[in-house]
């Protein structure tokens, strides 16, 4: 059940709601609110059949590349810290490609990369061999995920009015702390089971 409950943080963390809210209002902002909730809600589903996929295939890939244990556990360290960095420090690239286009956003990049981004799809390959026979759990911890996140992007405007641009952003440095601080302890188990071999 621990394992259940810090999967499911890590994974929160790592899709990064609060932090891609004002991207998504970005991308979605010309269409009407109806039909934004359900291409938001599309793209959503279209996210987690990819994260579902690399999810219950990780151990194949990693068997398949003949790693380590203490290898997956440092990269997947290293993975996370830079993450945790970009949410302290956030770009919002895309904010600023989007406004050139009226299009409705179909796979990228709302689904990829915004939601299921190659870190969050490393970190679910580095979940299902660290936890492989706790799939079971992994999957609830991705489904919880994923719906916090859903619930928070289809309540983005009640966030943004209830902590204002700057409270959001002040959340997501937060979690970027908290992830820095899981990054690091990951790292860390990583170091010493390979010094332990």
């Amino acid at each position: 059940m621990n394992e259940m409950i810090s999967s499911t943080i890590l994974l929160i963390l790592i899709m990064d709601p609060l932090g891609n809210l004002p991207i998504f209002m970005s991308i979605l902002k010309n269409l009407k609110p109806n039909r934004r909730r359900i291409v938001l809600l599309r793209e959503m589903i279209v996210a987690l059949l990819i994260m579902l996929l690399f999810l219950f295939a990780g151990e194949n890939i990693l068997v398949f590349l003949n790693l380590k244990t203490e290898t997956v556990s440092i990269s997947g360290g290293i993975i996370l810290f830079l993450i945790a960095i970009k949410m302290i420090f956030p770009s919002y690239k895309y904010e600023k490609n989007t406004k050139k286009t009226r299009e409705e956003p179909f796979l990228v990049p709302l689904a990829i990369p915004l939601v299921a981004g190659p870190s969050l799809l490393a970190t679910l390959i580095l979940l299902s061999h660290e936890y492989l026979n706790k799939i079971v759990y992994l999957t609830g911890s991705l489904l919880i995920a994923w719906t916090c996140t859903v619930i928070i992007l289809l309540s983005s405007n009640m966030f943004l009015r209830l902590f204002g641009s700057k409270g959001v952003d002040a959340l997501e440095r937060l979690m970027g702390l908290i992830l820095i601080m899981l990054s690091t302890q990951m790292f860390l188990d990583g170091v010493k089971s390979w010094f332990q071999t």
